[in-house]
């Protein structure tokens, strides 16, 4: 693909940053590159899902473009994600095209987020395009349950993908949902398998978004239970680590480890939020809680030339609410109906 050339643009340090109504400046997007997947995790998407007319997903070309815009308004760390983002035909060629700012300085960090499968034939490639660190989602290393959490997936080809990830220089974080009825258990156990590989770990509470088969209210697992439980028979020492993320770490002092705790309803991170999500439709959600939405793909499609580009995005950011209120109780309806594999993690 050819990168969009913005040399007509006004140039980043002529810009003011992105900074909300609340004051929040933002300086991390993320963006989807496909609601497409080669799983289904029961927690994430239908079953029997419906995608996307190609016709509505933005262009790798809109893509490059509308990241680039942000980058020139002062974000520092791009994030892409799907769906599972290895997955888009042609997805190689737009990690090459955006890394053109990471030579450039402008971008701090260029990552992603997969859910491994396919990360063995990528991860040589990856790492040559400047990317140094990426999360995998993995909930569990029994093939059996992972087979039924993922609708069918192979828990030995995520593995792989790790091996070469890390092979290739690659720092990994593992993600997985604390999910109650499932692996709960095991969550000892894979911190320790993680921490052992070299590879930090990142717990993520389950969020009401999207409409899915199970009731999450069963699935529920607090992480506020879990740490009080962890730390009656490993020490936990707080970090005062900042990965551009929602995050907050901790040191596991008996595996050497660090593990995060994501805690979007035990305890929001509002206050702090710096992200903003581009979906593969171009649409610019500010909250992931929320139903807000902006439109850039019909400003994109309507000719829009680089302010008129900048002034959306602007508004948008402007904005953007305060928190979510996401609330996990029997019956009630998610807080967005669009699933975490459109809005992109």
């Amino acid at each position: 693909m050819t990168p969009y050339d913005s040399s007509a643009a006004p140039t980043p340090a002529a810009r003011q940053p992105l900074v909300d109504g609340f004051g929040r400046t933002v300086t991390y997007l993320r963006v989807s590159v496909t609601d497409r997947c080669d799983l289904r995790c029961v927690y994430c998407m239908a079953e029997h899902m419906t995608f996307l007319p190609k016709a509505e997903v933005l262009t790798l070309e809109e893509l490059d473009r509308v990241s680039s815009a942000f980058i020139g308004l002062g974000v520092r760390k791009l994030r892409l994600t799907g769906g599972e983002p290895l997955v888009r035909k042609g997805f190689m060629s737009l990690v090459e095209s955006l890394s053109r700012h990471l030579r450039s300085g402008a971008l701090d960090e260029l990552t992603l987020t997969t859910n491994g499968t396919q990360l063995a034939r990528f991860a040589g490639d990856l790492a040559r395009h400047g990317v140094r660190r990426i999360n995998v989602s993995l909930d569990t290393l029994k093939p059996a349950l992972f087979r039924t959490l993922t609708r069918g997936g192979d828990v030995a080809a995520v593995i792989a993908g790790i091996d070469a990830a890390q092979a290739a220089g690659i720092a990994v974080k593992i993600n997985a949902v604390a999910l109650r009825d499932d692996n709960a258990a095991e969550i000892p156990a894979l911190i320790q398998w993680a921490h052992g590989r070299g590879l930090d770990m990142t717990l993520i509470e389950t969020m009401p978004l999207g409409e899915v088969e199970a009731d999450r209210t069963d699935q529920f697992l607090s992480l506020t239970e879990v740490r009080r439980a962890l730390a009656s028979y490993w020490t936990l020492t707080d970090l005062p680590l900042n990965t551009g993320g929602p995050a907050r770490y901790v040191r596991v002092e008996e595996t050497g480890g660090r593990l995060g705790f994501i805690t979007p309803l035990s305890h929001n991170f509002c206050e702090a939020c710096n992200r903003v999500r581009l979906t593969c439709t171009g649409t610019l959600h500010t909250c992931l809680g929320r139903e807000d939405a902006s439109d850039l793909r019909a400003v994109l499609r309507a000719g829009a030339d680089e302010a008129r580009l900048v002034e959306a995005i602007r508004l948008a950011v402007d904005a953007k609410p305060q928190g979510h209120d996401f609330q996990i109780t029997r019956d009630a309806a998610p807080a967005t109906r669009r699933h975490m594999s459109t809005t992109g993690g």
